[in-house]
């Protein structure tokens, strides 16, 4: 995943714009960024590797090395970012937040004959940011362009680019999967994908841009270069799992999310029957913590911690590549509570359960640690298919998925054919789904929320979300 931030100014604004791009060093744990507009010297760019250190330590020497009245910046799970283009639209900045799986295609249908080549990374890839910035450049202007480029782009994109000129142009995927959100203040314009980030800079909401909606900012005026389409799919995730809690989306807050969602969890257990017996309802941190926190209010079920993360020295245990490395991580900083373990019945709620590799290490650490019984929730139905619109997970294939693996356990390929039936809870599928991960992780038991509950829990209308993941459906 990526998330990106810039201000356009009356002044400088390069320490607001480097405390918003750390606001969204939850986005990405692989590569950060920073570019610059100053009058005398011009657009100024800086990249550094966070695999190892985060951004605010990496970039907290930059006021020495740029400055500016306009800079944009990126944190990346992907690929360098901000970009630094020279062509025939002038010189500028640009940071893609997204995913593209037909850049091979696009290269060789819009490119090739043009003569035109890219800096190639490990593996020969080309920087998708770089790809975007040389289909924009097709055109005679940024707005045509930018349309033209998410048209042509299979996944999404949506676009910040520094202008030459200080002025920024931001543009929302064409199906708003993701978020772009404009803000204001005395001094100048915003551009955000969380909407916390300005609030803490002492800026106040103008808008939250529609879907494929390009706007062009001044410090003091923002102009209207693309109306907004009407159709709409923005991700359903960002509630449930990489949106920030106190960040706003479409008018829907996380953190208010999660808790819904928790209640519709225990609404549906109650219903079923299966709380008995629990003596604590605890979340898989962090994401996973408000959605218990909700589930815990409705039930009644007191709240605990029954083991905490270490976090003041131990990175994020999902930034290392290798698998190995990331589960010792997090195996190093899972500190347990014994008086909250030994002999309770633990019933844990996490965001989702997409290969299940780490959850097996805590569920084997607790009983480990004397737990009676662990039970376990998803906040999400069974995911069945892996992103093809945004790089928020490092799945290369639908068989990385716990889902996916336990059906081909279960009946091979033939079960691909059900899927419908196995995200269902009332089919005998779904059940034997759920009792084979179940006994593949020693969960005494195991329930996902329904499709139907997690847009519940959202409050939007099940057209304008993306919930592909889940059933498939573009």
């Amino acid at each position: 995943m990526s998330g990106f931030f810039g201000i356009t100014s009356e002044k400088d604004c390069l320490i607001d714009v480097f405390f918003g791009v750390d606001y969204h060093s939850h986005l990405g744990t692989r590569r950060g960024g920073l570019a610059a507009y100053d009058k005398e010297i011009g657009l100024q760019r800086k990249i550094h590797n966070i695999e190892n250190s985060p951004f605010r330590t990496k970039f907290e020497g930059i006021f020495d090395e740029m400055r500016g009245t306009s800079a944009i910046g990126c944190i990346s799970d992907s690929d360098p970012q901000p970009m630094l283009i020279r062509a025939k639209l002038g010189t500028y900045a640009i940071s893609v937040v997204g995913a593209i799986t037909n850049s091979e295609e696009l290269i060789d249908e819009y490119l090739s004959h043009a003569g035109c080549h890219f800096d190639a990374m490990t593996g020969g890839k080309v920087n998708s940011v770089e790809l975007v910035s040389a289909m924009i450049n097709l055109k005679e202007d940024f707005c045509e362009g930018i349309k033209f480029a998410q048209s042509v782009i299979k996944g999404s994109a949506s676009i910040l680019i520094l202008r030459d000129n200080g002025n920024l142009i931001a543009a929302r995927d064409r199906l708003g999967r993701t978020p772009v959100i404009i803000g204001k203040n005395e001094h100048g314009h915003c551009v955000t994908f969380e909407s916390f980030a300005y609030k803490k800079l002492g800026f106040e909401d103008v808008k939250e841009l529609g879907p494929g909606e390009i706007v062009e900012l001044t410090p003091h005026e923002m102009i209207q270069l693309a109306k907004a389409g009407e159709e709409m799919r923005v991700c359903a995730f960002l509630w449930s799992y990489y949106g920030y809690s106190t960040s706003n989306y479409e008018g829907v807050n996380v953190e208010v999310m999660r808790y819904r969602n928790g209640e519709i969890l225990a609404e549906t257990d109650e219903k079923n029957g299966v709380l008995a017996g629990i003596d604590y309802v605890s979340g898989v941190p962090d994401s996973g913590t408000p959605h218990a926190i909700g589930y815990s209010n409705k039930s009644h079920i007191p709240f605990a911690r029954p083991f905490i993360k270490y976090t003041p020295t131990w990175p994020r245990s999902f930034m290392s590549s290798k698998q190995s490395d990331r589960q010792k991580v997090a195996k190093m900083k899972q500190i347990p509570v014994h008086e909250l373990i030994q002999d309770k019945n633990l019933l844990f709620v996490d965001d989702s359960i997409v290969r299940g590799t780490q959850l097996k290490e805590t569920v084997d650490f607790l009983y480990d640690n004397g737990a009676k019984s662990v039970h376990m929730r998803s906040a999400c139905p069974p995911i069945m298919f892996g992103c093809k619109y945004l790089s928020f997970s490092r799945n290369t294939s639908d068989m990385d998925l716990i889902a996916r693996r336990t059906i081909m356990e279960l009946e091979g390929e033939e079960g691909f054919k059900h899927l419908d039936e196995y995200s269902d809870a009332s089919t005998e599928r779904c059940k034997k789904m759920k009792q084979a991960i179940c006994d593949k992780f020693n969960f005494e038991s195991l329930d996902f929320q329904s499709l139907e509950g997690l847009i519940k829990a959202i409050g939007i209308e099940p057209c304008k979300l993306c919930t592909y993941c889940w059933n498939g459906k573009e």
